[in-house]
């Protein structure tokens, strides 16, 4: 059983940062939410890790510091021997529910880490990844006004190892046309939230994929319901690291990307055609095409 705290904690409730950190998320909260009428949606937040003790108590911090009064967070370790397990000790107050034991991958402790989930709205967060201030309260405000939304996908920031800013990545709406123009990648896992009815509608993480566990549910969930694009700035932070999962795991994203896509159909390249390049150029930088382009389609931007 989890539990949830009726209150985000300020900055001063939790442990002091180390002394050399600072700004965001060490010395820096967002301010608690307002009231609302009829409440915030309960957000489930989970957190698998493994072996990222450089990172996790950065990411546990963007996300109890969020100022989000309605919150559950699970943190589900695999058995970490780095110095993770003393990290999150610090913060199991604050936390709804933790566990540190072998779970069979990445993919095993989303499964088991939602199983325990209670909220509305479900997204993880990786302990090498981050939130961006504000985050929680964008997203409960946008589910909360949009009851018939199952699915939603916000920008993200690329950060580097010491958490600079590197990159943007503007995430697509989620629409059928544009995902089979430009491919179904652009669903960023950082920037996406979805409601529990439906991930338990569509059958939850698929356990037996190592990389694209992500896309492929993600694709399910916006197959299964409404799907809006969340606007404004970025939601999260994805780092780039020599460590990271992504750089050490590339023969295995070739190998599931394949999967996907004869699971689900193959999406025209945007590399394949001259105009196509041009088109992407465009959309990555200049934000008035991308809201044509977002109005066109009909949906919200």
């Amino acid at each position: 059983m989890t539990m949830v705290h009726g209150s985000a904690p300020a900055i001063t409730d939790l442990p002091p940062p180390p002394a050399n950190r600072s700004g965001w998320p060490w010395t820096v909260a967002t301010p608690p939410a307002p009231q609302r009428p009829g409440g915030w949606p309960r957000i489930t937040i989970v957190t698998p890790s493994y072996q990222q003790a450089a990172y996790l108590e950065e990411a546990i911090r963007s996300v109890l510091l969020q100022g989000y009064p309605n919150l559950e967070y699970i943190v589900m370790d695999g058995g970490s021997r780095d110095g993770s397990v003393e990290i999150i000790r610090r913060y199991a107050p604050w936390l709804s529910y933790w566990q540190s034991k072998p779970d069979g991958g990445q993919s095993a402790a989303l499964a088991d880490g939602f199983a325990r989930a209670t909220g509305e709205i479900l997204a993880w967060i990786n302990s090498d990844d981050r939130l961006q201030p504000g985050a929680l309260q964008r997203v409960g405000r946008f589910f909360a006004e949009r009851p018939w939304l199952a699915f939603a996908s916000g920008d993200v920031n690329f950060i580097d190892a010491e958490g600079r800013v590197t990159a943007r990545i503007f995430a697509l709406p989620p629409n059928p046309t544009l995902t089979a123009l430009l491919g179904v990648h652009r669903w960023p896992q950082q920037g996406c939230f979805w409601r529990r009815s439906v991930y338990e509608q569509v059958g939850g993480v698929d356990r037996q994929l190592r990389f694209c566990m992500d896309r492929d549910l993600f694709i399910r969930l916006s197959a299964a319901g409404p799907s809006r694009r969340l606007p404004g700035p970025p939601l999260g932070d994805f780092r780039l690291h020599e460590e990271a999962k992504t750089a050490t795991l590339h023969a295995v994203w070739q190998r599931e990307h394949a999967l996907l896509q004869r699971r689900y159909g193959q999406p025209v390249s945007i590399y394949r055609y001259a105009g196509l390049r041009m088109l992407w150029w465009l959309w990555q930088k200049h934000a008035s095409l991308r809201n044509r382009l977002y109005r066109a389609y009909g949906v919200e931007c």
